[in-house]
């Protein structure tokens, strides 16, 4: 069994006390984030694996509050904008990221659970249930440990896009390598001159290798890294999303033999490393204790290498703890 920690016999809740043999309904949801794609794919991987369909509010800090970490706000549900949290109340809210966290644990009751997604960097005490990565380090009885973040990569959202972009695909070279770009953080570095160092890598690979190269950035790539990328790499026919249509990325994930991702983002290489294809690593300048636990585990594992410059292929599985904490999740939960 993939997922750890919570002793979910002992800590059962139930959603209704209502007995009856026809099926219930499904409980209503919210997932509460800050306006960033990532902390909402989680939240929204775990509620659609459970089965759910909840609205998603986006959560905006009044000012001073934008001065305060939101875990140390005295009154959360005034410190974030009334707008977010209008209309009747869920059974269920799902929150990703502090400040979800700060106004989830102020909105719990009785009759309505928290489910927290990454640590909350407050006492677990306060939700009903927190979902964390292994890297994380936390344990509980209201915890669920994961191997990778949670995301909406299922093999049916794959199979589809697979369909869509085949034919898109279907003129380049194969073995066909996707590329995941992420961006600068607050831990690594890509800025121009890192992606000129990446640029040169590929091109050794589609030269030495013959492979096909479908590459995609996300939102925190720096327009000036993705230039070098683009300028670099399309003249030897590779395939640069330049972010207008549709977004290419599951169609990438779905078709790709082999698929890097840059070390900065657990997010892309969890969607990554749910897929079918071997995933390597591209490293970046930078450190980060957590993401570093996050790939040595997975390196151990055997479900990434490091990427050096050239096409590697080995047999894997797909790895993803998404479904399976969301029936653990029910489970506890009692819906």
């Amino acid at each position: 069994m993939p997922l750890t920690g919570g002793h979910a016999a002992h800590h059962k809740v139930r959603m209704s006390s209502t007995a009856s043999h026809a099926p219930a309904a499904p409980p209503s949801s919210w997932i509460l984030t800050e306006p960033y794609a990532g902390l909402q794919s989680q939240a929204l991987g775990l509620a659609e694996a459970a089965g759910l369909n909840p609205g998603v509010r986006t959560l905006q800090p009044r000012w001073p509050w934008t001065l305060v970490s939101a875990p140390r706000w005295p009154w959360p549900l005034r410190s974030v904008d009334s707008a977010a949290l209008a209309g009747p109340m869920p059974d269920v809210i799902f929150g990703c990221g502090g400040m979800a966290g700060a106004v989830g644990a102020a909105l719990r009751r009785p009759d309505r659970r928290i489910v927290h997604i990454q640590h909350p960097r407050m006492p677990l005490r306060r939700f009903d249930l927190v979902v964390v990565n292994r890297h994380d380090e936390i344990d509980g009885p209201n915890v669920i440990v994961t191997r990778t973040a949670l995301h909406r990569a299922t093999p049916a959202r794959l199979a589809e896009a697979a369909e869509i972009w085949r034919p898109v695909f279907a003129p380049l070279a194969r073995p066909l390598v996707a590329v995941l770009v992420g961006g600068t953080n607050g831990r690594f570095k890509l800025d121009a001159a890192v992606a000129d160092g990446l640029a040169q890598s590929l091109v050794g690979m589609m030269r030495k290798d013959r492979v096909g190269v479908v590459l995609t950035p996300s939102r925190r790539t720096d327009p000036a890294a993705m230039r070098v990328l683009r300028e670099t790499l399309e003249p030897l026919g590779a395939f640069v999303w330049n972010g207008e249509g549709d977004n290419p990325y599951f169609g990438m994930l779905a078709l790709a033999d082999m698929i890097i991702s840059t070390i900065d983002s657990v997010s892309m290489v969890s969607e990554a490393v749910a897929t079918t294809a071997p995933v390597m690593l591209a490293p970046l300048p930078g450190r980060s204790r957590r993401i570093g636990l996050f790939t040595r585990h997975l390196i151990a594992e055997g479900r990434v290498r490091p990427f050096e410059g050239r096409y590697e292929h080995w047999p894997v599985s797909p790895l993803d703890d998404t479904l399976a904490a969301a029936q653990e999740m029910r489970h506890r939960l009692d819906f």
